[in-house]
Parts: C-alpha cells; structure tokens; sequence
C-alpha cells in the first residue's frame, strides 16, 4: 500500500504523519473540521492533507486517528487505535460495531470506545495525589465509555455539519462545564453546586462537545461546545499515549470551550483557527456563577475571550508547529469575605513541536505560559488587592516503535504553579494557606515511562511507571499538610504504576 493511502488509512489525511502530534490534538477536540467520510473522532479534516488533520484533536474526520499525537513514526500502527478508520482500515480488519448503512448514507457516522484502567502509588494514600486521570489508587475504574456521533463536512463543497459527544466514566468530573453538565460553582438558589449528571461519587457522564459546523473542509465555521486547541494531550482515551496525564494538561489548560470557531486551510503547509468563546469549561458566562462580582468595573462583566491557533508543517510532513493561544476574562476562584467572585484576565499560551528524526524515532516538544489576574486568595483575605498568578513548563516526548505492535514513549515534564493556584490533590483537595502562597507554590517534576502494546485491530494496552517530584518553594510552610504526597500530604515525592485497555468500537 502506497504511503498515502496509509495515511488516509490511520490519520484520515494524507501526509498526515503531523496528525500523530499535534493536530491530532485539535481534530480529536472537534475543533478543526475533519476530513471526508469515514471520519474519526478525532481527526480533523482530511481537507487534503495534513494540516487539516493536525487539528485532528476535535472533529475529524477522520481516520483514524485519535491515537496521533502519540508520534508514532509508522502510521500502519495506528489503524489498531483508529477510533473512526476509513474504508481501508475496515477491510484490514478494523472494526466500527454501531455503524450502519442508514446513517452512513445520511453522512453520519457512530463509534466510540471504553477504557479500564487501574493504578497505585507507593505512598499508601487512597488518592494518587495530582495525578490524574487516573486518580484512585489501587481501584480499578472505568475512565472512559465514549460515544461519537458527527456528521463530517464534504471536502470541496458547502455543506453542514455537527458532533455529539458523550463521555461516561469516571474521568467526567474532569470535562463538565458549569451551566451544561454542571451547576456553577456557587451554590445555585436550591444549594446544587458539581457535576449534574452524576451517577455516584466516582461515576457520571458528561457531554464534552455539542456543536455544527457551516463550510468546507478548506474554510469552515464551528458554533457550540467543543474541546480547546490549547496544549497537546487531549481527553478522549484513543487520543494520548500514556494513561496518566501532565500537570500542564490537567492544571494549566482549559478542557472545553463554547462559542463560535472559524478554520482556514489554504494549503497543506498553513492552518489558521480563531473565534470567540466564554472561557474555559463554561457553557454559561463563567462569570458570576450565581454570585456578585467583588471587583466590578469597565469590561469585568464581559465574558468574550479569544480562542486560536496557527499551524505550520513541513512539506515532508516530518516537522510541524502548532501555536495556540486563549485568553478573556474568568472567574479566578477567589472570593472576599462576603463571597463574592474576583475576575480577572485569564491568558495561557500553548507551543507544541514535532519531529519524525527517522522511521522508528519521534520527539515532541509542548509548553505553556499561563496568567490569571485577581487570583492569590492569601492576598485578598488580608484586605489587600488581589495578586497575579503565573503558572508554566514544558514537556518533552520521545516515542520508539519496536515493532509494528510494541511502542515506547517517555515523558519528561516540568511544571511551575509559581503562586500555588493551580495544582489541587488527594481528591481535588486544594493546598492550604502557606504564607503569601496558596497552595502548593513550587516546583513539579515528572518522568514517565510507558508501552502502548497493539492487540487485534482495535484494542491497546497501555502500562507505565512514573516518579513525580516536588520542591516548594523556600519561605512557604512544609511538613504535614502541605505536600502534595501521601496520605497526610507530608512526602514531596511519589512512586507510582498504572495499566489501561482501550477497546475502541
């Protein structure tokens, strides 16, 4: 099979070697539109080609694809993660179970996945600190039963389009949005606050994208609840490598946004992306949340903010860059005595770059700058203004294919919540008051290795080992109660181990 067809085959677009990193992440969020029929969930457009699929994180078109952003140089390996394979991967053996002719004659195409996973730290803590998403330790849990349903835009043609999906599991409480799947987070008239559609405890389901789109697979506009284009790993299971996530993913992005997106692919080197949106994972106006604004004044009750991205890749598809950027005013989480929600500017800025250095090696680089004014809580119950927040770090990825079946990946991540706003644990137990800081003000580190073992054409078993590490910062309390590890929160380091299966259907 010619190279091309392979593409289309696993990445739903041509050349499409770009989708394992980046844009996978973009098509797999819906948010880039996704390429012709037989469209994966997770990759974008098959627009002609490659860029259109490196957004492939959200919509797409897909292929194949959501397994992209792993970086696996040989795409043959990703028919086995196709979430969605075309014509091709079907006859080589992939499976989609819910299709039918009926809708595929209407254009729309169902399939989806369920992800079981278990995993432990060394500390003896119930809860694996900030790790997420796989959160409890040593209790096996249903991340994920996913369902898409979408309708993919034609190619060259005016058409419209959609998708619908829906996530149950335990990783929901990570992607609702206030005002959809959530109450806001004041208590509303009848004292609801969370999640709304939960199950118990630990189960729930959660509706991450609900949205159309009017266009082509060249230019095209997106209007409704879709995943962000900001970072790298995204939240469908098919779509990252490893099992547990980065702190930059979990703590320093947005998951979901809501609002009107447009896309342009002029060529198959250059994606542009750029809307509005009511801030991160809001499906109301994220603003109030039922309470009055403590610092009011001009533009502080407008909710618009900026969601973009531009892409560029090399006409070899080896190399691509992705630079993204979201930014408007939200809710900080910081109240003044009489309980009213500070706002400010909230800005985070995503860089991600690949490499295919050769026909079993691929490298990523990802990073974020992050800024949140009003946001230092320690500040304002003192009576003073309210402080800044910055959070940032990078994350390197190196993946080596073995065989056409056994793949190796190694994350190595630093994360710095420099005002400790960010990072929560033990349950989304947030840190305590320490000084000027809230939080956990310091340093966070992570190494983690991983297997991604193929099974039949459309299950993968993904084990890893991970070391988290942290160093706060001097001049902050320490001790019990103000570490981010183990049961009593009192260690700065932790071991940990984890395995999932994904079967995708």
């Amino acid at each position: 099979m010619p190279p091309e067809d392979r593409h289309q085959w696993i990445w739903g677009v041509s050349n499409m070697r770009f989708l394992k990193f980046k844009l996978p992440l973009l098509v797999a969020a819906g948010l880039v539109s996704s390429t012709v029929a037989g469209a994966e969930p997770t990759i974008p457009s098959q627009v002609d080609t490659s860029i259109y699929d490196s957004f492939a994180q959200a919509e797409g078109q897909a292929p194949v694809t959501l397994m992209p952003r792993a970086g696996v140089p040989d795409e043959d390996v990703y028919q086995y993660r196709a979430a969605a394979p075309q014509e091709a991967a079907v006859e080589a053996g992939a499976t989609r179970y819910l299709e039918t002719d009926f809708l595929l004659n209407r254009g729309i195409e169902t399939y989806g996945w369920v992800d079981f996973g278990i995993g432990a730290n060394a500390s003896g803590s119930d809860w694996n600190g900030p790790i997420t998403f796989g959160d409890r330790s040593w209790q096996g849990q249903m991340n994920q039963l996913y369902l898409v349903n979408e309708r993919i835009l034609k190619e060259d043609q005016l058409s419209l389009g959609g998708r619908i999906d829906l996530l149950y599991g335990t990783d929901f409480l990570y992607t609702v949005a206030a005002g959809l799947d959530a109450f806001g987070g004041t208590q509303n008239p009848l004292g609801q606050t969370g999640p709304r559609w939960a199950t118990n405890r630990y189960y729930g389901l959660a509706m991450p994208q609900i949205y159309g789109e009017l266009g082509s697979q060249e230019l095209n506009v997106k209007f409704g609840h879709f995943y962000t284009l900001i970072g790298y790993e995204v939240v469908p299971a098919i779509g990252n490598f490893f099992y547990t996530h980065a702190y930059t993913m979990q703590y320093g992005e947005p998951f979901t946004h809501t609002g009107v997106l447009g896309t342009w692919n002029p060529n198959d080197q250059l994606s542009i992306i750029g809307g509005v949106t009511n801030g991160w994972d809001n499906w109301d106006d994220g603003l109030t949340d039922g309470a009055p604004i403590a610092n009011p004044g001009p533009g502080q009750s407008s909710n618009a903010s900026f969601l973009g991205a531009i892409t560029f890749s090399s006409s070899d598809g080896l190399q691509a860059l992705t630079i993204a950027n979201s930014s408007g005013n939200q809710t900080s989480g910081a109240t003044n005595p009489a309980g009213a929600n500070f706002v400010g500017n909230r800005t985070v800025t995503s860089v991600v770059y690949s490499n295919e250095l050769s026909d079993k090696l691929s490298y990523v680089y990802q990073s974020d700058f992050g800024y949140q004014a009003h946001a230092n809580t320690a500040y304002q119950t003192q009576g003073q203004q309210v402080n800044s927040a910055y959070w940032y770090g990078v994350n390197q990825y190196m993946f080596y294919n073995f065989t056409d079946y056994l793949i190796g990946g190694l994350r190595l991540e630093w994360f710095r919540d420099n005002n400790g706003t960010r990072v929560a644990t033990n349950g989304f137990r947030p840190g305590v008051n320490t000084g000027n800081n809230n939080g956990f003000a310091g340093n966070f580190w992570e190494m983690t290795w991983g297997l991604n073992y193929l099974i039949g054409n459309n299950m993968v078993i993904r084990p890893e080992l991970r070391y988290d590490w942290f160093s706060r910062d001097q001049g902050t309390a320490g001790g019990a109660g103000n570490m981010p590890y183990g049961p009593n929160l009192d260690q700065n380091g932790q071991f940990y181990g984890g395995c999932d299966v994904v079967w995708q259907f």
